[in-house]
């Protein structure tokens, strides 16, 4: 890394993959711009305007040869960024200069610009989140029948297992692919439709044959790699930017997913229960040697509040669009969107190195259990105490007592929990098996099956609709 007297975003230099980076990248929007040009005057030519196929060999010939520096001169003088590519093209392609960007208007490039690489996005969202699910459900069948306390309102509540809280993490993380694979489903390209949406340019170009420019429509949707009838039914200058607030708010229900696992992990950190990977010459904290902060789980936090935070932004200019469109959508969606796909991009990095490299101390685990094992065993020895003859109002009120007495030794002087010792001392529970009782087996319910059901038919069509290379390893910056 070196140093910049410039501000760099973290998203750029620290977070984001480079595949995410690549597909937000200035020169691949200007590029997909002269995919759209060539696409347009291809289509055009085959309805029966007059391009030449010399015209359109020399696009081809400049689709990827962009001159950032060419286009910037021309912008600074033009003070408009897509006719200042327009220009630069025809500077390499003058023959082809009098049919670029034919009847169309900024928008054609933007819009259908970034319906392309927000499809693109998502199906990297998609895999990565489908990789993180894979290595979570790796690790639910690995430690399906370990018992662990389990906990309601951060309180000590009935146990489970810790594979099967890894399910819960898991399922959060497919229900928000399931969310990006409708998103993939239902997106549309915006297609050929002109300054206000009324196609009017065109019906002009073809001499008011109003089923030709449909069809200009079409070859241009399928040229660009959309189905036909994926198309925006209507639209403005724009396509509708309800769209943008649909599409951010599944980054951002994901990332609230992501911000659910990684948090549940720091506080298990500090139960010493378990805690994600850590070099071996990797410092917890500057001052305190000893210290292994959860840094990963820190910084998934960090970073799903900002993409959750991001979701008012498309809702705000989906309002504010005025009548067939308005201009000031577009500084904020430079902004908004790709830095949204970035951010969750970075997170879903780093929530797949901290969950194929998760620490269990299960020792540890089994110890914060059996403090608390005695109290919710409670209930069973009640019952066992009444089949064997007690009065069941007699033996609550023992047991009452004695878990009250119980709980304030170990809140107040830091004792062991002894109610089973104080339990076998009452002759009314001698007939009672209490160690029998204190068998976490007997208390996680059928956590382990549902490990094996949610494995079986929640992630294994997962893991054949995205297959994971065992080769994968997701390489963190920091």
């Amino acid at each position: 890394m070196t140093c910049s007297d410039g501000y760099q975003s973290p998203l750029e230099h620290r977070y984001a993959s480079p595949e995410m980076r690549a597909l937000w990248s200035p020169v691949r929007r200007f590029r997909t711009w002269r995919r759209l040009w060539l696409a347009l005057a291809e289509a055009q030519r085959e309805l029966g305007l007059d391009i030449t196929e010399a015209q359109l060999a020399e696009l081809r010939e400049h689709l990827d040869d962009v001159d950032e520096a060419a286009a910037a001169r021309h912008e600074r003088r033009l003070r408009h960024d897509v006719m200042a590519h327009i220009y630069a093209l025809g500077d390499v392609a003058p023959t082809a200069r009098p049919i670029i960007h034919l009847g169309a208007t900024s928008q054609f490039v933007n819009c259908n610009t970034e319906l392309l690489l927000m499809r693109e996005s998502l199906e990297l969202i998609a895999t990565k989140l489908a990789r993180v699910i894979d290595a979570l459900a790796t690790f639910a069948i690995a430690y399906r029948d370990v018992a662990t306390l389990g906990f309601t309102h951060y309180q000590p509540a009935q146990p489970t297992t810790v594979g099967k809280r890894a399910t819960l993490w898991a399922y959060d993380l497919a229900l928000a692919l399931e969310d990006v694979e409708h998103r993939l489903e239902t997106l549309r390209f915006r297609g050929v439709k002109g300054t206000t949406g009324s196609q009017a340019s065109f019906v002009a170009l073809f001499d008011g044959d109003e089923t030709k420019v449909e069809r200009l429509d079409e070859l241009v949707t399928e040229k660009m790699g959309w189905p036909i009838e994926m198309r925006y039914a209507v639209t403005g200058q724009t396509y509708p930017r309800i769209v943008d607030a649909h599409v951010l708010s599944t980054l951002a229900a994901t990332a609230a997913a992501t911000h659910k696992i990684a948090t549940d992990i720091r506080l298990l950190a500090n139960r010493k229960e378990i805690e994600e990977p850590f070099a071996r010459d990797q410092i917890g904290s500057s001052a305190m040697a000893y210290k292994r902060n959860p840094m990963r789980c820190e910084r998934v936090c960090g970073m799903a509040r900002f993409v959750m935070s991001l979701v008012q932004n498309p809702l705000n200019t989906a309002a504010t669009q005025w009548l067939e469109r308005t201009l000031d959508d577009s500084s904020n969606r430079r902004l908004a969107l790709p830095e949204a796909f970035l951010a969750l991009d970075g997170v879903l990095d780093i929530l797949d190195n901290v969950t194929r490299g998760l620490v269990v101390y299960e020792k540890t685990v089994r110890v914060n259990l059996m403090r608390e094992l005695p109290f919710m065993a409670s209930e069973n020895i009640l019952m066992a105490a009444v089949q064997a003859g007690a009065d069941r109002q007699e033996a609550h009120e023992i047991i009452r007592q004695h878990s009250q007495d119980a709980a304030h030794a170990v809140k107040s002087e830091g004792a062991d929990n002894d109610l089973l010792d104080r339990l076998r001392a009452e002759p009314m529970f001698s007939v009672v098996d209490l160690d029998a009782a204190l068998d976490p087996v007997a208390y996680v319910g059928r956590a382990p099956e549902q490990v094996d059901h949610f494995v079986g038919e929640i992630v294994e069509p997962i893991r054949r609709r995205y297959p994971v290379d065992a080769d994968h390893r997701t390489e963190l910056k920091v």
